[in-house]
């Protein structure tokens, strides 16, 4: 299992996903996920993921998530400091 922590994840059919992601045979699990529907920034993901969600922002909650190894198009790394009042931290287990 490898830990990839806080992550927006762009998958290859369009949905792009934040919260904290692993690998784990073959799958990208995303725990205490949000489906990004709306970025909400004048700047984009990287806004988005470093600064954290505005009130413009659509954030739609999804139970735990897989995504296949094959379907993941990029990961953009998050400021945690910035999510920690919408996504917890649930640890790799």
């Amino acid at each position: 299992m490898r830990d990839f922590g806080l992550q927006i994840a762009v998958v290859d059919n369009g949905f792009v996903y934040i919260g904290y992601i692993h690998l784990e045979d073959g799958f990208f699990v995303i725990k205490n996920g949000y489906n990004v529907r709306r970025q909400g920034t004048t700047a984009g993901y990287g806004q988005l993921a470093m600064n954290g969600p505005t009130k413009d922002s659509g954030l739609d909650e999804v139970p735990l998530t897989l995504v296949p190894y094959s379907r993941l198009v990029h990961f953009i790394q998050c400021n945690p400091e910035k999510w920690d009042h919408k996504i917890e931290n649930p640890g790799v287990n």
